[in-house]
């Protein structure tokens, strides 16, 4: 089961699709049989990279709104994330541009640490109130996953893997998403925003359905030691 994955590190909704999509492969079985692969978006690629401008004050000019009414507007969406186990720091969030995340993502996946990045990417921004905009902090939360500190300073002083980010920003324009997170199953099946887990649940139950895909199976019971003697092994 492939799904592809559209979202941003700034956008709160799409750390609590991504944790209730996991819950749901966990729940149906699905689990081991997920390949999930992560594309860019951006919701406000014009954001300064050196800004310091709080998310409820990013968010009150984004919105017509007044930073008080931004904050009430951020209580929802942090109980919501509460729904599935994630505390968002929405007092010292700032606004951050994600460009050189989302290069740095790029990087990661040929080395075979993507979901390591991505998660670590939307901890410190949502729960820590990192700044992921900063090049300081990127390169800290690198080396925290255990990539090369060094090779990613590299990274994000050229423009390596601009273009593979740029191309997920046109596809997802092609194929119409708007909005984040946007996931995309087998090429064929399409969910759209952080739906509740049940939601979920009966989505992929009934892509595994038509795609002909069985739930992997649980181990029962305690295993028993063996031992190999001979010709033959046997349980203790």
């Amino acid at each position: 089961m492939k799904i592809e994955i559209w979202s941003d590190y700034v956008c709160p909704f799409c750390y609590i699709g991504k944790r209730t999509l996991e819950q749901a492969l966990k729940r149906t079985g699905f689990e081991p049989q997920a390949e999930i692969s992560f594309k860019a978006y951006q919701l406000n690629p014009d954001t300064p990279v050196d800004s310091t401008i709080s998310t409820y004050e990013s968010l009150a000019k984004k919105m017509g709104q007044t930073v008080e009414q931004a904050k009430e507007m951020t209580k929802g969406v942090a109980q919501h994330a509460r729904t599935v186990g994630l505390e968002y720091n929405f007092d010292g969030m700032v606004e951050a541009n994600t460009m050189a995340a989302h290069r740095l993502v790029k990087w990661a996946e040929e080395k075979g640490k993507a979901p390591e990045l991505t998660e670590s990417l939307l901890h410190h921004y949502f729960i820590e109130a990192k700044n992921i905009g900063d090049a300081e902090v990127l390169l800290a939360i690198i080396e925290e996953v255990g990539l090369d500190r060094i090779e990613a300073k590299e990274v994000l002083a050229s423009d390596r893997f601009l273009a593979e980010v740029e191309a997920d920003i046109m596809e997802a324009r092609q194929i119409g998403i708007q909005g984040v997170p946007f996931f995309v199953v087998n090429r064929k099946y399409a969910i759209s925003g952080a739906q509740p887990l049940e939601a979920f649940v009966d989505s992929i139950r009934q892509i595994a359905d038509e795609e002909g895909i069985r739930p992997a199976l649980k181990p029962m019971g305690k295993s028993k030691t063996s031992y190999c003697t001979g010709d033959s092994c046997e349980n203790e």
